[in-house]
């Protein structure tokens, strides 16, 4: 046992872990940060940061494409994947440096292996044991792999990820946000891409307009899906991989991509044993990230709910700052926004039309559309889309849901509509800059109010 107690011994570094380090530290904590890969987790080396560098290559490549459509005369000669791994592995080595700078300026102590929980304020890592007055759990998540041998053309995102060349053809199993965001990148860099979804729609978790806005805007762009159709088998084969479907279906592929999810990471980790509270792998909390056992708390995809970094991040500060003693407010997964970067984005926060519906009354629910056909900022840009707006009858707007190009950087004002619980009235009359896509915020909430401007009907 070292000599040192902590004030808050952390195990995972991932999104969770080292913003309850960051802040913990920032408010006179002694903090020991335990990671056994790189400080980071998964979201900055395997997840959102280098798939979204991809999906910015994939993006250049369509936009070079089409760059006769605005008057651009260039000619596309082809994807150089090494080239676009050099690009997205300098993003990642970037951030990962500035985030180990941060992490060293705040004198939290980093301590590299595998570590587990033997006691309820006791760490082990590599024989040595870690004493903390807090022990925060925040081992996050790993992909799902529905019992496949994960080698060769059968792959997770992690895999699919390093891949040194485009796929000639992909088979996705699960039409999710990973799912979903690999199939438009990898179509926009010239493969053939069929998704194999067991639910009725792509992103089932989407608002249903939603879902049926990207459906039509992937057959468009020649995406191939398959709903309502569950997974059987997958065959190697001289070429690739056959897949057979439960409806005794074949598919042809070089790879395929198995995207139906992430499971928490706690498995031989001595949470059980400790008398941790679980539900399949997970860890229980309260809303303030408590567990059962006091002074153990538990943060990011570990924690039931919403599997996004940003979640996790916010569930780390709010971590520390109730250990440093003060009040913060918890984490609500309903008002925790969500972007799914394929083309066309999508972007959401708050309630669908289904859940407002199910929590108040269909008839006590009203919803606005603007289609971004009326906005001249979308057909500058080409974009196909709307924003939605759900709200209580006379009340406050309980969910936005967007989609169309660039809509991801629409979420905020979306979040700050439904998290302070704003009407119509509210939004209807403030001023958005024209020529922008935030103008279509506008517009819906005008549409809503009653007095829409720019829309048919």
């Amino acid at each position: 046992m070292t000599d040192t107690v902590y004030d808050m011994v952390i195990l995972g570094a991932g999104s969770g872990g080292y913003a309850a380090a960051l802040r913990g530290a920032q408010l006179g904590l002694k903090v020991a940060l335990i990671e056994a890969d790189k400080v980071g987790g998964t979201c900055l080396h395997r997840g959102c940061v280098p798939t979204k560098a991809i999906l910015h290559s994939a993006e250049t490549a369509r936009t070079v494409r089409e760059a006769a459509a605005v008057g651009v005369r260039a000619a596309f000669e082809g994807i150089d994947m090494p080239a676009v791994q050099k690009y997205k592995n300098g993003v990642v080595a970037r951030m990962y440096k500035g985030l180990q700078g941060l992490v060293s300026s705040r004198g939290i102590e980093v301590i590299s292996g595998w570590g587990r929980l033997v006691a309820k304020d006791v760490v082990e890592v590599n024989g040595r044991r870690y004493r903390g007055r807090n022990i925060v759990l925040a081992s996050g998540s790993f992909s799902k792999t529905i019992g496949q041998e994960i080698s060769g053309p059968v792959m997770t995102s992690e895999q699919a990820l390093e891949l040194d060349h485009v796929p000639t053809s992909a088979i996705i199993l699960g039409g999710g946000v990973i799912g979903v965001e690999f199939a438009s990148a990898w179509a926009s860099m010239g493969s053939r891409v069929t998704i194999i979804e067991g639910l009725p729609r792509l992103v089932p978790n989407e608002d249903e307009a939603v879902s049926k806005q990207l459906e039509r805007a992937f057959r468009k762009r020649k995406i191939a899906f398959k709903t309502n159709t569950m997974f059987d088998s997958v065959e190697r084969t001289a070429s690739g991989v056959t897949v057979r479907t439960a409806d005794s279906t074949t598919y042809d592929a070089e790879i395929l991509l198995i995207a139906v999810g992430r499971g928490p990471a706690t498995a031989n980790l001595g949470y059980e044993e400790a008398g941790v509270a679980m539900d399949r792998g997970f860890v229980l909390t309260d809303d303030y990230g408590r567990t059962n056992i006091e002074n153990v708390w538990a943060v990011g995809d570990i924690v039931p709910g919403v599997q996004l970094a940003h979640r996790g991040f916010a569930q780390g500060i709010a971590v520390a700052e109730a250990i440093a003693g003060l009040e913060p407010r918890p984490i609500d997964d309903d008002l925790v926004p969500k972007v799914t970067f394929c083309d066309p984005e999508i972007a959401s926060v708050g309630l669908t039309e289904e859940r407002a519906a199910e929590v108040h009354g269909a008839q006590n629910i009203e919803t606005a559309e603007f289609n971004v056909a009326g906005n001249a900022k979308s057909q500058i840009l080409g974009a196909q889309g709307f924003v939605k707006l759900v709200s209580l009858k006379d009340g406050p707007i309980l969910g936005f849901h967007a989609i169309g190009t660039r809509m991801g950087e629409q979420v905020g004002e979306g979040q700050l509509i439904v998290s302070w619980e704003a009407d119509a009235a509210d939004i209807a009359p403030l001023v958005h800059a024209h020529p922008t896509q935030n103008e279509t915020i506008g517009e819906a909430a005008m549409a809503l109010a009653g007095k829409p401007l720019h829309n048919h009907g």
